[in-house]
């Protein structure tokens, strides 16, 4: 079992915050993050936490949407071996309702094979992809929560020289927090602090 310190970390310039193990460094520290994500790395064990806000897309249907956030994912970043392994059932989230709007969200969980920056399809890594989706419909915003979670690593990616190739060492073995936990945890904790940070439809 993992004692990981989680703390509440400030994202967005504290506009919203989220818990989450202390393992995982700001990005931003050490290169170029759009305004729209937060991305948090532990390089260590190659493994990612990405925060998105999107506008609302109303053309997506609330059952399983963060699977067909996950399918995007899988076409932008030219993945191979898409496989959907689960998704939700819609959630309440009552505590991020805006003006009696009600927020919901949903999860997915998919495995891919995906390459590093601009590395080639030879490179590719096999990840397990955690998303959720919580749709703000009071301010009309998507929000992203994706977590990469490397399952074999290939000895011709970038990867490979922080974390060596082959199969990657399970969380439970390291004693520290599983991705599947440091999401939920994420989401758990996930809270609104300045609503203004949405502009005009807030």
């Amino acid at each position: 079992m993992s004692n990981e310190l989680c703390p509440e970390r400030p994202l967005f310039g504290g506009a919203i915050s989220s818990a989450f193990p202390q393992r995982f460094q700001d990005a931003s520290n050490i290169r170029q993050v759009p305004d729209h994500q937060e991305v948090f790395v532990d390089p260590s064990r190659d493994e990612s936490l990405i925060f998105e806000l999107l506008d609302f897309k109303p053309d997506v249907g609330d059952i399983g949407s963060a699977s067909w956030f996950l399918h995007d994912l899988a076409r932008e970043q030219d993945a191979q071996g898409f496989k959907l392994i689960e998704q939700s059932h819609v959630i309440d989230v009552p505590g991020l309702s805006y003006r009696n709007i009600p927020a919901i969200a949903t999860t997915a969980i998919g495995e891919m094979a995906i390459s590093k920056g601009r590395q080639g399809r030879e490179a590719q890594n096999l990840l397990k992809v955690y998303v959720a989706n919580i749709r703000l419909k009071g301010v009309e915003t998507d929000v992203l929560v994706t977590a990469y979670e490397p399952i074999l690593i290939n000895p011709l990616s970038e990867s490979a020289n922080a974390v060596g190739s082959g199969l990657a060492v399970p969380a439970s073995q390291s004693g520290i927090m599983p991705m599947c936990d440091v999401i939920k945890q994420s989401l758990s904790t996930f809270k609104v602090n300045d609503w203004s940070l949405f502009g005009s439809s807030a």
